[in-house]
């Protein structure tokens, strides 16, 4: 029964970290030269979940800005909230299970204790 409880809390701990680094995203997707970065859920030993984070390299848009007289390019960010916003969805649908399954286990367990009394 340990087991599964330690999963469930992994998968929370990695699904925090994956909402995490959408909320950075979202929240660079205006600063010059930013690059976003995307959280991949993996198996872990003994049914944990890990995370790994990758920096995605990618150019942003390139503009022309007037700075003064002469025309200067800079790199904006390459976020693009079309797509990192659709992500929090299963992100947040994968928390609320994980949740329920450790309030599902902890009802039970007290229905157990109520009948050993």
């Amino acid at each position: 029964m340990s087991f599964s409880i330690g999963s469930n809390l992994s998968a929370l701990q990695a699904l925090g970290t994956k909402m995490a680094v959408t909320a950075d995203n979202v929240a660079n997707v205006s600063s010059d030269a930013f690059k976003k970065s995307r959280a991949v859920l993996e198996e872990g030993e003994n049914g944990a979940v890990k995370v790994d984070i990758q920096k995605i390299g990618t150019p942003g848009p390139v503009i022309q800005d007037t700075r003064g007289t002469e025309p200067v390019e800079r790199e904006l960010s390459n976020v693009d909230l079309a797509e990192e916003l659709p992500r929090t969805i299963p992100t947040g649908r994968g928390y609320e299970a994980n949740l329920k399954i450790i309030q599902t286990r902890d009802e039970m367990l007290g229905t157990v204790i109520d009948l050993l009394e």
